[in-house]
């Protein structure tokens, strides 16, 4: 799995910042920019957000490019309807090498992990012998698995990703686009460190535990701590 942050709004925190503090104030916004200090607007936003107002943060976007994920992760991802998807398409780009997401829980168990590569084997020979008997590759693609590996571009405004951060971090996510989620926070947090200073599960931003899963290490961390 990879994932990079292709493109950002320039300056996504002072830009955040400036539309916070234009609400309540009577300059527009560029002359709001030039009298206060970033230091000033970082506070302000930071206190807005914090106030849990963040339709200002919805001004900041960010591309992602996610590489080698399964099919059944990239669905998971799409859900998330406030953005923006180009993925990678079977229908024109012919998976002509095996390629598929193993599950760790698979991988721990040899016994499971012989008959998951088994599995795997014969979906790509049907897959290629139908090509070869003259289906199309649009067809041919049904009998893919779910493991196959997809890439995809992400395009989601601060808000969203806000949003995404606190369902998809949990610990009670689905565990790879956990770590597609962990890895996309990761990202933003270099570029924009004040929108995302308190982004994660819900136990971290709002110190609440939907699940109550007292088991759970995010919650001892977060909660019981």
């Amino acid at each position: 799995m990879e994932v990079e942050l292709l493109e950002y709004t320039p300056r996504p925190d002072l830009l955040a910042s400036v539309a916070a503090h234009s609400c309540h104030a009577k300059e527009g916004a560029s002359e709001v920019r030039e009298e206060k200090s970033d230091e000033k607007l970082k506070n302000i936003l930071r206190k807005t957000v914090e106030r849990g107002h963040t339709s200002v943060v919805e001004h900041a976007s960010f591309t992602f490019s996610v590489e080698g994920i399964s099919r059944a992760c990239s669905h998971q991802l799409v859900r998330h309807r406030i953005a923006s998807y180009s993925q990678q398409s079977q229908r024109y780009v012919r998976p002509d090498e095996e390629r598929y997401v193993i599950p760790p829980s698979v991988k721990r168990d040899s016994s499971a992990l012989e008959k998951y590569k088994s599995a795997m084997k014969e979906a790509w020979e049907a897959y290629k012998g139908l090509i070869e008997e003259g289906v199309s590759r649009e067809d041919s693609r049904f009998v893919l698995p779910n493991a196959t590996e997809t890439n995809i571009v992400v395009t989601m405004n601060a808000r969203s990703l806000l949003n995404f951060f606190e369902l998809r971090t949990c610990m009670h996510a689905q565990w790879e686009i956990r770590a597609v989620a962990n890895r996309m926070l990761k990202e933003v947090k270099e570029v924009a460190p004040t929108i995302f200073e308190d982004a994660g599960p819900p136990c971290k931003r709002r110190g609440v535990c939907p699940e109550d899963d007292s088991d759970c290490e995010l919650y001892k961390k977060y909660i019981s701590s």
